[in-house]
């Protein structure tokens, strides 16, 4: 091993362990910006010593990708509203898929390939194209380019069975003739395919998990990648990122109280556009004014504000924490109680709220908060359907039956923010919009806040 490779090394090691350190930072909201600065630092060491290393005689086209792809990301980040957050996470898996593609077919064509590469190369492909095309419709789903309910066709199990067989039997024929190309276009496109209907029979229900197993594939098609490559830092830093995608993902089943396998096969969810309103067999709601929502709120010493998505759709974020410092400046205890699935991706709410500069300290996740609701004056829903429907505790026939969800109707009560009775994206009616106890103001949640900022202020 010469001088240059014992560098490159090291500096693979250094990069490594910041990767590590930056992961552990993002377990909290409070170190997160933090741990993406570490991350930051880790893979820019990886990058520029892998360029010095491999002894690159000319850069224009290395300095042409990191300009366009550096601006497409500024620009990305900079345009990109909180409502479409989910989409672009989605959107930056499957541009990982594909590039592991990319350079696994590059290896395939440019080297000569041994059994063990060919194997490598193999599973790069298959992981990545899954997670490209897969990724693909998660991001029309919720782009609302497709349809948000689970795409069904008969025997479509069966026939994503006979698309993975027809993988393996192409990899084993690849293994004894690598020279055999059409084999290895054709393992590529049955793995776009596989990608393709793996994803449609699952529903907008489900899309914080999908969107968390994706990262897991984009994770796990680097680690493969850095295989066919023989590069240490890839190899890490996809194991790293595929481990933590799949920890993530249990989190998430757990939380909707759901085994992976009924994820990815229960095709469950409706299209959240259409939700199901309230049947005949339902009493009328009481419809409330903003006027009765500000003197109640006035009248709490304690509030718990409930954010889901349609705080997003509204991009009510800034004039919600407005309000919560109105509140807390008349000694009003506020909090908000985040559940694990709120919003379309993992994380959505937190990353949200701190948008909005609310304070690290008063974003309470499920497990603390539960208890408390029933020592509370107002819980305070804003666009949020599913995490907090009653019918998930007794109902056995609903798709959200078992799942754990914020105890929002025991508290003394409850005031809700949509613009109408329709259901989630489980498609199930929230009996809790009917209880005497609950005050339902509809409306676009920005102009509902708002005008309960006004009158805050106009009494204070």
């Amino acid at each position: 091993m010469d001088t240059r490779e014992i560098i490159t090394q090291i500096v693979y090691l250094v990069a490594a362990v910041l990767f590590i350190f930056g992961l552990k930072e993002l377990s909290s909201p409070k170190t997160a910006r933090r741990g993406n600065l570490i991350a930051l630092l880790g893979m820019l060491l990886a990058i520029v010593i892998t360029l010095w290393d491999k002894k690159i005689i000319d850069f224009t086209y290395i300095i042409a990708g990191i300009i366009i792809g550096s601006a497409i990301g500024a620009i990305s980040a900079k345009k990109v509203q909180m409502t479409a957050m989910p989409q672009m996470v989605a959107l930056f898996n499957g541009f990982g898929g594909g590039a592991s593609v990319f350079v696994a077919f590059s290896e395939f064509i440019s080297t000569t390939s041994t059994p063990y590469s060919v194997i490598t190369i193999v599973l790069s492909i298959l992981i990545g194209s899954v997670t490209f095309t897969g990724s693909l419709i998660a991001f029309a789903k919720l782009q609302g380019i497709m349809r948000g309910a689970p795409i069904v066709y008969p025997m479509q199990q069966l026939i994503n069975g006979i698309l993975l067989v027809a993988i393996i039997a192409a990899s084993v024929f690849l293994v004894i003739d690598p020279s055999f190309m059409a084999l290895m276009i054709l393992v590529t496109v049955i793995s776009l395919v596989l990608g393709v209907t793996s994803v449609i029979p699952i529903g907008g229900a489900d899309m914080p998990v999908v969107i968390s197993l994706l990262n897991s594939y984009s994770g796990l098609a680097a680690a493969a990648t850095g295989f066919v490559l023989n590069n240490n830092v890839l190899i890490v830093s996809g194991a790293l990122v595929g481990a933590s995608g799949i920890i993530l993902t249990q989190i998430m089943c757990k939380a909707m109280n759901r085994s992976l396998t009924n994820v990815l096969f229960g095709a469950v969810g409706t299209n959240d556009s259409k939700g199901v309103t309230a049947g005949p067999q339902r009493r009328q709601v009481t419809e409330y004014t903003t006027e009765d929502a500000a003197m109640m709120l006035e009248s709490a010493q304690s509030v718990v504000i409930v954010p889901g998505y349609g705080l997003a759709v509204a991009q009510a974020q800034h004039v919600l924490q407005e309000m919560a410092s109105e509140l807390m400046s008349r000694g009003i205890k506020v909090r908000y109680a985040i559940h694990p699935v709120a919003g379309r991706m993992p994380g959505h709410m937190n990353v949200l709220l701190a948008e909005a500069n609310v304070p690290y300290d008063l974003l309470l996740e499920m497990d603390e908060i539960n208890e408390d609701f029933k020592n509370t004056d107002v819980a305070l829903v804003i666009g949020a359907n599913d995490v907090i429907n009653p019918a998930a505790r007794y109902k056995k026939d609903s798709p959200l039956y078992g799942m754990p969800i914020l105890n929002v109707d025991q508290a003394r009560t409850v005031m809700i923010s949509k613009r109408s009775l329709a259901s989630g994206f489980a498609g199930e009616d929230n009996e809790l919009f009917y209880d005497p106890k609950t005050m339902m103001v509809f409306g676009d949640a920005k102009k509902t806040v708002t005008a309960l900022v006004r009158m805050l202020k106009a009494s204070s």
